[in-house]
């Protein structure tokens, strides 16, 4: 049974604060942590992010005054050093050259995990290589955050992160994974969102759903479902800021059987205009489709109607 008073903050605040005091008293060991830091509401940290931030001997940031906010906010006062795309070949080998040492680093992106669509993917791999200690520290993803908000498929899906920037390669890209059963998931840009959807709409038709998942955990957060046609209506003459997830529908199998159909009829017409009888034609295309030869030509029956 709930309590019908409500909980006292100044009660909840101290017993946080003796919980901290426990917990920051355990050292952490030697080794590369990979920290998950908020990507929007800085009250998604964790407890064990905070205690390895506290006691790292130094934080790799991705852009450090971004990180510098975070660790005021907090309290924190640590040394930090930039690792970013630009510089992470050289500054990889210095940080390993601590971490060596027995140095204890903490690896952060300006939000969310490193190394999804961020730097750390190069010092990760060299410091397993070398055999020292990665240690990942989870937390806050736009990634997983979109897709469970989504409403569509979670079983099985697949990420990739920024989809091409030009538009003849992005087209290209998305048309090979027309039939993909799983839920697709890109990072966007949002000057470049509404491209997107178009190329979307023209490669994977336009009931296809989709959702745009834009400024997660911040004050404008907010999802945008429907087919991708409806979505392209829902964002028409907006300026849509902020950083963006965009959630696509799989290949439904009723999607599958349908462009198997439409293949079917294209590759008898293929057939006879090649010089094939009817009869050959649907015989060798029901071995192809893997159907009786009674089904392959109730489906050409229907096709050519």
């Amino acid at each position: 049974m709930k309590s019908k008073h409500p909980p006292d903050s100044q009660d909840f605040a101290s017993r946080l604060a003796q919980h901290m005091a426990k917990f920051i008293e355990r050292e952490i060991s030697p080794g590369l942590y990979i920290v998950a830091t908020p990507i929007g509401n800085l009250e998604d940290i964790t407890l064990r992010a905070l205690r390895v931030l506290e006691q790292a001997d130094v934080v790799a940031c991705e852009d450090t005054r971004q990180t510098q906010k975070l660790l005021n906010y907090f309290g924190i006062q640590k040394r930090t050093v930039s690792y970013h795309e630009h510089n992470e070949i050289g500054r990889t080998q210095q940080l390993l050259a601590d971490l060596q040492q027995g140095a204890r680093i903490a690896l952060v992106s300006d939000a969310g995990m490193p190394g999804i669509s961020d730097p750390g993917s190069v010092i990760i791999r060299e410091a397993i290589q070398r055999g020292i200690p990665v240690i990942p520290v989870p937390g806050p993803s736009a990634l997983i955050s979109a897709v469970v908000a989504s409403g569509l498929e979670t079983s099985s899906f697949r990420f990739f992160g920024f989809v091409p920037a030009k538009s003849g390669q992005r087209r290209t890209f998305l048309e090979q994974l027309k039939t993909a059963p799983d839920t697709l998931v890109f990072y966007e840009a949002p000057h470049r969102i509404m491209e997107t959807l178009r190329d979307l709409l023209a490669a994977l038709g336009p009931d296809r759903r989709v959702v745009v998942a834009r400024e997660l955990s911040k004050v404008h957060e907010e999802f945008l479902r429907g087919s991708v046609s409806e979505v392209l209506e829902q964002i028409k003459g907006r300026e849509i800021r902020g950083e963006i997830t965009l959630v696509v529908q799989g290949n439904t199998g009723q999607e599958l059987v349908k462009d198997a159909k439409r293949s079917l009829g294209e590759r008898i017409k293929e057939l006879l205009d090649q010089g094939a009888d009817e009869r050959t034609a649907l015989k060798a295309v029901a071995r192809e489709f893997r159907l009786s030869k009674s089904d392959a030509y109730r489906e050409w029956q229907r096709t050519k109607r």
